[in-house]
C-alpha cells in the first residue's frame, strides 16, 4: 500500500490506522522526554532500576546542547511527529511524507545516542533507551507504510 493508499481511508470517513498508531507511539516518546526535561530542570535524580547508568548519561557532556537538555529537543521532536501523524491520520498526505522524514531523522539521531552511551559514556539510561525504541518504532511505522500492500 503506498502512502496515498495508507491515507485513503479518510475518503471513506475513517481515520488512517498507521498514522494514528504513530501518533500514539509519539505520545509515549513525548511523555518520556517531558519527564526527563522536568527532572533536568528540577535537579531531581531519576530512578534508574533497570540499567543503573541514568545519572552518568543524563549528567554527561552529551546531555545538553547550548545549556538545553537533549530531552527538551526530544520533546519538541516527538510533538512534531505526533502533530504530523495526527494531521496524516485525518487525510493530509503531505504530512505523512513529512512524518517519514522526521521519523528517519529521529531514529538516526537515536542510533547515534546509543553509540555514545555504549562507547563514550559506557553506561545506559533506561529512559534514553525507551526514547530510542520509540524513535525507531516511528521510523519502522513510516517505513512499513511505504512497503505495505493490501
Amino acid at each position: 500500500m503506498s502512502d496515498e493508499e495508507v491515507l485513503q481511508e479518510e475518503s471513506a470517513g475513517k481515520i488512517a490506522k498507521l498514522p494514528l498508531a504513530a501518533a500514539l507511539v509519539a505520545l509515549v516518546g513525548l511523555c518520556d522526554a517531558i519527564y526527563l526535561t522536568i527532572h533536568h530542570y528540577t535537579g531531581e535524580k531519576v530512578p534508574c532500576s533497570v540499567t543503573g547508568g541514568c545519572e552518568a548519561v543524563l549528567t554527561s557532556a552529551y546531555a545538553e546542547i547550548g545549556g538545553i537538555p537533549l530531552a527538551a529537543f526530544g520533546a519538541a521532536a516527538y510533538f512534531v511527529a505526533f502533530s504530523l501523524a495526527i494531521l496524516a491520520a485525518f487525510g493530509n498526505r503531505a504530512m505523512w511524507k513529512a512524518f517519514g522524514v522526521v521519523a528517519t531523522l529521529m531514529a538516526g539521531f537515536s542510533v547515534y545516542l546509543i553509540y555514545v552511551q555504549k562507547f563514550e559514556i559506557k553506561e545506559f539510561c533506561q529512559y534514553c533507551l525507551l526514547s530510542a525504541a520509540t524513535s525507531v518504532t516511528l521510523f519502522l511505522i513510516a517505513l512499513w507504510s511505504r512497503f505495505r500492500r493490501t
